[in-house]
């Protein structure tokens, strides 16, 4: 089992950042991959990007891809998503989430665990 707990949602304007953070507990956290999602109404949960366990491996989203930086720090089991340049396009509700495997995916299937997760609203 893996718990996992998101923050640093918020409320900011279009252009600014934010930075969200992804505490795990439950498991030995440099044995997971790692993903972050999101979901607006009505819509399908979206990955945004991935990090493999060690994090030697990112992907991204191409809506994401140059303005996200998914980064962790295994020895605080925290995996972050520093969201730069945002658009109010990127409001949803992000979700991080884990698997048991070393090796990110892409697909939302391929994870096992998922956060409560945390509201971003952008505001133009």
């Amino acid at each position: 089992q893996v718990q996992l707990i998101e923050s640093g949602g918020g409320l900011v304007e279009a252009g600014g950042s934010l930075r969200l953070s992804c505490t795990a507990s439950g498991r030995t956290f440099s044995s997971v991959a790692m993903g972050w999602f999101r979901q607006t109404p009505g819509k399908e949960r979206e990955l945004v990007g991935a990090i493999n366990s060690g994090g030697g491996f990112t992907y991204y989203a191409e809506s994401v891809r140059g303005r996200f930086t998914i980064s962790r720090d295994n020895a605080e089991n925290t995996v972050y998503l520093q969201m730069n340049s945002l658009k109010p396009e990127d409001t949803a509700v992000y979700f991080c989430a884990a698997r048991a495997v070393t090796i990110a995916s892409m697909t939302r299937s391929g994870y096992d665990y998922w956060g409560q997760g945390t509201q971003v609203t952008v505001t133009s």
